[in-house]
């Protein structure tokens, strides 16, 4: 029997289903490696491209947020492609994207055009944006036993290419002086070839498609109920189902929380260990622990959100957010209480993210689930892009501290909606039971 369906075809057995779910954990988690050693190598060399052709450090750091706000700007697009076709072709358009953005990035740095290299790097935020969806396709055929695990695994699969992407910068500008471009350009050169095979990847493996199988299973049970087929789902149906849904809403609410607190916080600790004067070598390891943070540990938080709960997990996140900030909005000078506190802070984001990504994928149908699921990344890199731009005012006006103080309000929302959701929930439990 085929371990997959399609739409209108023979319903998974229990067996099949989870042979299908296996093959594309695995073949997300290969793609993840591959494309993300790209976004690694690329994230590394940006802003020293950018102020090459700027001449500025004010506009180097226009490289990050092109990214961002590019992950931004395609994350609506690539999941409404992911609604009508399924996760292959979107997550191999969002990887070609991606690659085009850094042809784009390799054409301007030669011709000397900063504009142009600009837009290339909103290009490679589709690529960043494809990272992020990734995870959704983990859960679309995921039992509610192993959909933590299993959407946390593809997150952590963003490690190897974290890691291993920025320490490839010396052999690939040796590549790249050989091919008469500047070494800066060896990085990209990885990027794009890193994008494209993730597009190979997906392109070529991911089939049957998990999305596909997901809403055939879910249309072939409203059959046999005697339901009638559904109309195709716009975004405003997905905005719907999230504000109707108390788990969804809080879902949401609690991944740009925790992207927002850990952006706030990041983007500018650089900045204040510098201004206290450490060396590079010591913020260099301070965020590369804090990239540690946010990834290294996602299956632990995937299998405690399928022990304990989706939304104890979520809580518990906002508690370390909490503790990441006060401990380094105290820190002063001490190098390793800052570091310390770097750690909790992706911590905490590794808990929101899988905990409130688990979440909404079961709060909500398998037909509307893509349209919220884009819908929560775009809100989530507006968060974060807003965060980082705001980051900086916060912490002229109110120091290290403030800014701390500043990002830990984000928690709050979490916490009064996850209380909204427990009684909602009670009120269901009740109704059950008195019926």
């Amino acid at each position: 029997m085929s371990t997959g369906t399609t739409r209108g075809g023979n319903a998974l057995t229990e067996a099949g289903r989870t042979r299908l779910q296996r093959r594309t954990v695995l073949v997300l988690m290969i793609a993840q490696v591959v494309g993300g050693i790209g976004m690694g190598a690329m994230l590394a060399v940006g802003a020293l491209i950018a102020l090459d052709l700027s001449g500025s450090d004010t506009w180097s750091g226009m490289a990050t947020t092109m990214i961002t706000l590019g992950a931004a700007v395609f994350a609506l697009p690539l999941a409404a492609t992911a609604a009508r076709r399924g996760r292959r072709p979107g997550l191999a358009l969002g990887w070609l994207l991606g690659a085009l953005g850094g042809t784009v990035v390799i054409a301007a740095t030669v011709w000397e055009l900063f504009a142009l290299f600009l837009a290339g790097m909103v290009l490679i935020g589709a690529g960043t944006a494809t990272n992020l969806q990734a995870r959704h396709a983990a859960a679309d055929l995921a039992t509610e036993r192993t959909r933590g695990r299993d959407l946390s695994v593809v997150v952590w699969a963003t490690t190897v290419g974290a890691v291993v992407g920025p320490n490839l910068i010396g052999p690939t500008g040796g590549l790249a002086e050989s091919l008469g471009l500047t070494d800066l350009l060896g990085p990209v050169l990885l990027t794009t070839a890193g994008f494209l095979g993730g597009a190979a990847l997906i392109g070529g493996l991911l089939r049957p498609d998990p999305l596909l199988a997901a809403t055939a299973e879910a249309e072939r049970v409203e059959r046999d109920r005697g339901g009638a087929p559904k109309a195709k789902l716009t975004l405003a149906d997905g905005l719907r189902a999230i504000g109707s849904s108390p788990d969804a809403l809080l879902a949401v609410v609690g991944i740009v929380a925790s992207h927002t607190v850990m952006v706030a916080v990041m983007t500018m600790t650089p900045v204040h260990m510098s201004h206290h004067g450490s060396a590079l070598t010591v913020i260099g390891l301070t965020i590369s622990l804090h990239i540690a943070g946010m990834y290294a540990f996602s299956p632990l938080v995937g299998w405690l959100a399928d022990r304990f709960g989706r939304v104890p997990v979520l809580l518990a996140g906002q508690v370390v957010l909490l503790a990441a900030t006060a401990v380094s909005g105290t820190a002063g000078h001490d190098e390793a209480l800052v570091t310390t506190g770097l750690v909790l802070l992706g911590l905490g984001w590794s808990f929101g993210l899988v905990s409130g990504s688990t979440l909404l994928a079961e709060s909500l149908s398998a037909e509307v689930r893509p349209r919220a699921q884009g819908f929560s990344d775009l809100a989530m890199n507006l968060g974060g892009a807003s965060a980082g731009a705001f980051s900086g005012v916060v912490l002229a006006m109110a120091g290290f501290g403030g800014l701390n103080v500043f990002a830990a309000l984000f928690t709050v929302p979490v916490f009064v909606l996850a209380v909204r959701a427990l009684l909602s929930r009670g009120r269901a439990d009740r109704d059950l039971r008195a019926d």
